[in-house]
């Protein structure tokens, strides 16, 4: 059933876009040939919808407007823009908000036209030297079907998608690097997942899965096509790129930046600025980084400055330290059991779970050579792939070993050798975590349908690997009845985490539980200090 664009439609929307962004990450990651084949367009697409989402969802107020959610979006984009296809995303959005921020709520299919069309124009302001075959091109073919769609916003939607959908399959044809890889152009192709993100959050359908389908196609079929990897995608030899990404934030007078765009366009290509009202983020490809500062710092205050040799001329470097393991831990209780195992704890609460920024700040803070990252929750995967894709490219091996639970953590952890070849050492502790049911203990918030039946506010769940198996009003007698399924399959070790609510005796009556019933399993117990009050483990 069709939603009204609302500020709870932006937070609905920016959620959806970087579940679909991640998801699609390195599928995308892979056609990226254009205008560095650099491999990141999918990965500097998620870092900046996840720092727009991240904006909205930390507004301050509890019931935001849209004007007010609108706003969050495109500032937590500008500010968190990578790349080139992310700059040029943040502009997209900030052009919309800025059309939707002046309509009153919820907008309607006109301001929604008019929003599109702000979209693609500013963008194709902000690019120095725009390019047809590129998303400029899709957000152009997606304003244009706008205006010819329905009189319903879902309709304006629907068409917008279609168009640039079409647009994009239509890419190969006009830049030929793309037609020689036989790729649609990778920024595009986010886009189109973008407004698809937008579509699902005001139709209610279930988002199109089928991106992988479109990043493949055939000028002259317009039809899906087989996927090629990155590696038969190269840029030929004499258009590689040679220098330095440079982008930066800046704080300058609107009117100083007419100089600073041709100061930076004199000084290499792939020119973007984008913003307005005092901030601006720069993004430019050049063989004179200090130069394209030194033009920041006339025009205004750069900070948050990052400096990167493009592809070409990036040089190998060597390790800088032995290996070093991260994992994201829900308390502080079990992070002096990771440093008893050589690792760093990230610990987090339940209701801010890190950012790609933020997990990549902790690979790089390690000071290692090559990192193994322990998510410790299926919800941090896809932000768990981009921090490890954005340390890589800082030079550092970085594995995700796609742990679940805290539990498979503990046990990745307790077969983890240095000692080891690192291609090795992964095997192991990917063997180890996947050898390892994880249980939990939960108290219901609210009523809801789960997997066991209906659950009221107040009664506890008992989930084993990720799916609610009991529900009871009693935590110890659910816990036991969780922990028998759990040995029904068999086992030598059980590992019980206990939280900061657990009732004083629920360790000791498990394990007198399990010595008097399971013959040979040991049973092993840490203070977890979490919010959940048990996780169990048995391998």
């Amino acid at each position: 059933m069709p939603q009204p664009l609302d500020a709870a439609a932006v937070r609905r929307w920016c959620r959806i876009a970087l579940d679909a962004l991640g998801s699609a990450r390195e599928d995308i990651d892979a056609i990226n040939v254009y205008p560095v084949a650099d491999g990141d367009t999918g990965t500097n697409l998620y870092l900046t919808v996840e720092s727009a989402a991240q904006a909205v969802e930390a507004a301050d107020t509890a019931r935001p407007t849209l004007a007010q959610a609108a706003r969050a979006m495109a500032h937590g984009a500008l500010i968190g823009a990578r790349g080139n296809s992310g700059t040029i995303l943040a502009q997209l959005l900030r052009g919309m908000a800025e059309v939707l921020a002046a309509e009153p709520e919820p907008a309607g299919p006109q301001a929604l036209r008019r929003a599109l069309r702000r979209a693609a124009r500013s963008a194709h302001d902000a690019v120095a030297h725009p390019v047809d075959g590129t998303m400029l091109t899709v957000a152009t073919a997606a304003a244009d079907a706008a205006e010819r769609a329905g009189d319903r916003v879902d309709e304006v939607l629907a068409g917008a998608c279609a168009g640039a959908r079409a647009a994009l399959a239509a890419t190969p044809g006009q830049l030929p690097v793309l037609a020689e890889a036989g790729v649609v152009d990778a920024g595009g192709s986010g886009l189109v997942a973008v407004l698809d993100a937008l579509d699902a959050a005001v139709s209610g359908r279930a988002p199109d899965a089928s991106i992988r389908d479109r990043l493949a196609r055939s000028p002259a079929e317009g039809g899906a096509g087989e996927r090629r990897p990155t590696a038969v995608c190269p840029v030929p030899a004499a258009t590689e790129p040679r220098g330095f990404e440079v982008i930066y934030l800046l704080d300058a007078d609107d009117g100083a930046v007419a100089a600073l765009r041709r100061r930076l366009d004199a000084l290499g290509d792939s020119l973007v600025v984008v913003g307005g009202e005092g901030l601006w983020h720069i993004h430019i490809h050049t063989a004179q980084p200090g130069a394209a500062v030194e033009a920041g710092i006339e025009a205004g205050r750069p900070h948050r400055i990052g400096i990167s040799a493009l592809a070409a001329a990036a040089a190998p470097r060597p390790p800088r330290a032995p290996r070093a393991v991260v994992a994201v831990l829900p308390g502080d209780g079990l992070a002096g059991l990771c440093a008893d195992a050589g690792a760093t704890a990230l610990t987090v609460g339940a209701d801010e779970p890190p950012g790609a920024g933020e997990l990549a700040g902790a690979i790089l803070g390690t000071g290692a050579g090559e990192v193994v990252l322990l998510p410790n929750d299926h919800a941090l995967w896809h932000a768990a792939a981009a921090a490890a894709e954005r340390a890589r490219s800082e030079g550092t091996r970085v594995a995700v070993v796609p742990t679940r639970s805290p539990i498979q953590g503990i046990a990745a952890l307790a077969v983890h050798a240095p000692e080891r070849r690192f291609d090795e050492d992964v095997v192991a502790m990917t063997a180890a975590a996947g050898a390892t049911r994880f249980g939990e203990l939960a108290v219901a918030e609210r009523q809801s349908w789960t997997t066991a039946g209906i659950c009221q506010a107040g009664d506890v769940l008992g989930l084993i690997d990720g799916d609610v198996a009991v529900i009871g009003d009693d935590l110890g007698d659910v816990a036991g009845q969780v922990l028998e399924r759990m040995l029904a399959a068999g086992g030598e070790l059980v590992t019980l985490v206990l939280g900061a609510e657990a009732p004083h005796g629920l360790a000791a009556a498990l394990e007198d539980r399990v010595r008097g019933a399971h013959y040979g399993v040991d049973t092993v117990v840490y203070e977890g200090r979490q919010d959940a009050p048990l996780l169990i483990g048995v391998e």
